[in-house]
This record gives C-alpha cells, structure tokens and sequence, in this order.
C-alpha cells in the first residue's frame, strides 16, 4: 500500500515539478520580460531548486564516448554482452585507427567491475570506469530495476547473484583466456563466494581479485548500516521495508524493497550535509556559478536516481551477511545453476592473487570489514596478497574522484599488471617447447628450395600447421578495435 501511495504523491507532484521548471526558465532567460523584475534571479533559483526536488529521476547513462590514452583519443562504443533477466553483462569496446595505439589496447588484461546492487544504479562507477578504461578491456555488471522485470522471469535470490557472475566469469574466460575481478562495495561478498565456488570445482579462476570497501566481515568496525541490519530482526525488515510494486509497472505484484525507502535511508545518514549541499545550490544559482551548479546537478541526478531490488535477494543478504556472518563462520551453503548445494570455502582458492582497499573515513564499510578477505583465503601465498587503506578517504572516495584516481587507481593498475604479466610469462615456455621440438636439418640451398615448395617445414611439423600462406584475415592485418 505505502508504494502506491508514494507513486501517486510522485505522479500528482509532477505537473507542479514542470511549473517549478518552465518558471525558473521564465525569470532567468535574458529575453524573458520576467527576468527583469525586481529579485528575478532569487525567484529563478528558488523554482529550479523546487523542480529539482520534485522531479523524478531516471536511470542515469554512462556517457563514456571516448577516453584518452597516452594522448591519443580512443573511441567507445558501449554494447550489451549478456542479458539476464535482472542483469546485463556491458562492454565499454574501444575504436582507434592508430597503429600504436591499437597494439596496445589489444594486449591489455580484461577486468570485469561487478557494480553494487544496492540502490544506486552502475553508474555511480563511471568514474571507476572511464579511468579503467584507459589500461584495460572493461565490462561491468549493470543491475536492472526490479520493478520493471516482469513476474514471469522467477524470483531473484543471492544464490542467483552468486551464479551470474560465475557465469560472467566464464564467458570473459572463454572469449580472451583469463580475467581479473573488481568487486566494488556490496559485490564483495557475493563475488567472493562466486570465485571459491570455481576453485572448488577446480575450474579456472580469475588472475586476480580487487576487493574495495565491502562487508566481507561485517562483526569488525561496525558502522551505522551495520547496526541498523543487526538491532532488528529478520521479521521486522520483511514486514516494514518489502512492498509490491504497483500495477502501473513491468513488475506489478514483484515484491520488492523500494527505491524511494532506500533512498530516504540514504538521506537520513547524513541530512544535515544534503541541507547544506542545497543550500549551497540555491546560492551558486543566484551567483551565476555555473561551474558548481553543474557539479551539484551531476552528483543528485545520479544520488537521486534509486532502482527497487528483488525482495528475497534483499533479505537474503541482510540475513547472511549482517546477522548470520555466514561468509566469516564457514557455514554459507549456496545453490548452483543446476541446484545442487554447494559450501562456500575461501580456502579453497589459490592460485588468484587478492588485493583489498579501504577507505580511512568509510562510514559505510568499516575498518577492516574488507582486509577480512586475507584471513578468509588462506590458501593465496602471502607474496600474491596486498592490502591498500587509502588515507582521507570516504565510501565514494575510494572509487570516484581524485583519491581514487591518484591514489587507489595506480595501485589496482600495478596490481592487476603484475599478475596478468606473470600468467603470460608462465604460460610461455610451454608453448616455445612445443615450437622447437624438431632438429633441423643441414641442406643447401637448391635442396631446401624443393623441400620448400614440396613438404611443410620442420617448424610446422612439429607445431601441427601447414606451411601454405595464412589466410586472407591475417593478411589484412588487426583490426581497429581492442
């Protein structure tokens, strides 16, 4: 009932949101007679920071048209790979028609950021994208709102989470060979659990693991989100905070725990700061500070913009990663693609390097809660685990802005580089024992001509290869995309 009245408050609001809007425009425009009425700007600020609270915000787009690499433009195309029924697998594709370049974006790793499922949508990791961008092949996980999934799609539960970026994992693994994981916030857990799972079953895992700023151990430097998931019970989150969602929706009748709730959550962390922030927008407006009005507009139109999860994932997770702790414990049980249950062990991973960050003013993870991961992977050599606490940084700090882009980038680059460089090494003696297994032989230089043009070469024998020309695609050369 509370989601239908909240949606028909948001839908009564929005022609007052539009007059609030088309007003601002009338007293600020330099051809408008009202601009030149007396405290005309004032009125102007005061209408747009009246639309801007009364507006609805939709899914934000990434925007990623192109990125420079070493001073060369490089083009981006943003495409979906996978569709799930409440996930999209996203491929950030880089274009350049330099030579140079191009040579280069082919031979960097391939990283997939698994993106919080949390409220905000994967935007929020733009940041952390455009700068992955510019040293590696990216692709993201791109949650889907669970009030526009229809119900005919099933349920969405954590251990379905946990598959996906199993299978996620495997299709990056099948296209280039290896990948490495970024679990940012929230995913950590789940991607962990994920990755354990695969080494289990002895498949192949990721080269590496970046853990930034989520719960793996929730009991250590318990914050505020914390201590609200511990002080009430499971009961009380699935009767106060889980509505259905509206008719007037794909998902009618999904049950679902609301953006708006959460967004209200958000808010009441820090209300006094997003008073302020306003404040702040309300004065730049009647200063004319462009510069800091469009800062303000980008950070809300991305703040504000909230999406509902699925109920039984939601409560789900409160219940094992707040409450039960069943990562840390040893007694997570999970259910596979084909429903069979399986334990999660940690320890059971090794041959994955992991590196952990942490932000020194995380009031959402706190201290500790992510480092966690060392004790749990106990089967990764010391010399292949790091952890990085980034000083003076907050939750976002740590994966947006300047302290993530001087500070954490430079050591998750390095990081990955490292790893992804000692595979390649690994992998090539194998492959330069089986080229030169055959002698050659001692022939002059008539004798050779007709061996030439008679028989494949020793190389090629040995290699299994004929020696007639490679076809017409090689010929061309590489393509202009990496």
């Amino acid at each position: 009932m509370l989601y239908q009245l909240y949606e028909t408050q948001r839908s009564l609001m929005e022609p007052f949101a539009d007059f609030a809007q088309a007003a601002s425009k009338l007293y600020s425009n330099p051809l408008s007679p009202l601009s030149q009425a007396p405290m005309a700007q004032r009125v102007s600020a005061g209408y747009d920071l009246l639309y801007r609270l009364g507006k609805d915000y939709e899914k934000p787009v990434f925007g990623i048209t192109t990125v420079d690499v070493d001073g060369v433009g490089v083009a981006i195309h943003e495409r979906i790979e996978i569709d799930k029924p409440f996930c999209e697998l996203r491929r950030f594709k880089r274009f350049s028609d330099d030579p140079a370049t191009l040579t280069k974006l082919k031979g960097q790793p391939v990283v997939l950021i698994v993106a919080p499922l949390s409220g905000h949508y994967a935007t929020l990791l733009r940041d952390t994208v455009r700068t992955m961008l510019k040293d590696h092949k990216v692709y993201i996980t791109d949650w889907k709102n669970a009030r526009l999934v229809p119900l005919s799609e099933g349920e969405f539960h954590l251990d379905d989470y946990i598959n996906y970026v199993q299978e996620f994992i495997r299709h990056l693994q099948a296209t280039y060979g290896n990948c490495h994981v970024i679990s940012v916030c929230q995913p950590t857990v789940p991607v962990l659990a994920a990755v354990s799972l695969m080494a289990s079953r002895k498949e192949q895992i990721p080269l590496s693991m970046t853990m930034m700023g989520g719960p793996i151990d929730a009991s250590k430097s318990p914050t505020s989100v914390n201590n609200l998931a511990t002080n009430k019970s499971f009961e009380w989150f699935e009767n106060n905070v889980i509505y259905r969602v509206p008719h007037n929706f794909p998902g009618a009748g999904r049950r679902v725990y609301p953006g708006f709730l959460q967004h209200t959550g958000f808010v009441a962390m820090n209300p006094d700061r997003h008073a302020t922030s306003h404040y702040d927008y309300f004065k730049d407006l009647i200063k004319g500070d462009d510069a800091s009005v469009e800062a303000h507009r980008k950070f809300y139109d991305e703040y504000n913009a909230v999406l509902d999860m699925d109920a039984d994932y939601y409560l789900e997770t409160i219940q094992t990663v707040f409450q039960d702790f069943k990562l840390v414990k040893g007694t997570w049980d999970v259910r596979n693609e084909k429903g069979v249950v399986e334990r999660v062990r940690p320890q059971d991973i090794r041959n994955t390097a992991l590196l952990t960050v942490e932000g020194e003013l995380d009031d959402i993870s706190g201290s500790g809660q992510t480092a966690a991961a060392h004790d749990l992977c106990s089967g990764i050599e010391s010399t292949h685990r790091k952890h990085l606490e980034a000083k003076g940084a907050g939750h976002y700090g740590i994966f947006s802005g300047r302290r993530w882009r001087e500070v954490v980038y430079p050591t998750v680059k390095r990081f990955i580089l490292d790893h992804q460089s000692a595979a390649t090494a690994a992998a090539q003696p194998a492959s330069k024992a089986v080229v030169v297994s055959a002698p050659a032989k001692v022939s002059t230089p008539a004798k050779a001509v007709a061996e030439a043009s008679a028989k494949p070469t020793a190389r090629a024998k040995a290699t299994g290869r004929s020696a007639k020309p490679s076809s017409s695609k090689a010929a061309r050369g590489p393509s202009a995309k990496g």
